[in-house]
């Protein structure tokens, strides 16, 4: 099995692949993720009610900040030249939930699945962080790769 991960040499050293010798190609990755909370917690932020400010806002910017500094957080990845971060936050009231959405993309030569679950992950945080003082019981849930494309691997699409 390790021979077949692409982070580790064959002697099972950490390594940062070598993407030297792949070509340039457009590539784009979108992840999805949940943060669930009380139906009381919901209103509050659906009246724009807490005192930290517009939780949706300031979780949107931590989100692009987030994608953009993947490399700082995860030991392994290639610092990439991003060429548009979007995050996307919307309320579910019917489910007690914020959805969130993040949307990476570049031309280079790795892909950027993991600044888009990065965006969505620090989105989530954000939320939780700015509504704990009155919802401990949130639950950061579901993040996920949706879709990515670009590179010799071709589309990969949740069904």
């Amino acid at each position: 099995m390790a021979a077949d991960l692409t982070h580790f040499d064959t002697d099972g050293n950490a390594v940062m692949v070598d993407v030297s010798d792949k070509s340039e190609t457009t590539r784009v990755a979108v992840a999805r993720g949940r943060v669930v909370m009380a139906p009381e917690t919901m209103a509050l932020i659906q009246r724009r009610g807490l005192k930290k400010g517009d939780v949706l806002a300031v979780a949107q910017l931590a989100g692009i900040m987030g994608a953009k500094r993947t490399p700082e957080l995860i030991p392994l990845c290639h610092p990439l030249a991003l060429t548009s971060v979007k995050v996307d936050l919307s309320l579910e009231p019917e489910n007690n939930a914020v959805a969130i959405e993040a949307t990476c993309k570049l031309k280079g030569q790795t892909g950027v699945e993991m600044e888009a679950l990065t965006a969505v992950s620090v989105a989530a945080l954000t939320v939780y962080d700015m509504v704990k003082a009155v919802d401990k019981s949130m639950c950061i849930t579901d993040i996920h790769l949706v879709h990515k494309s670009g590179g010799k691997s071709g589309v990969y699409e949740v069904r």
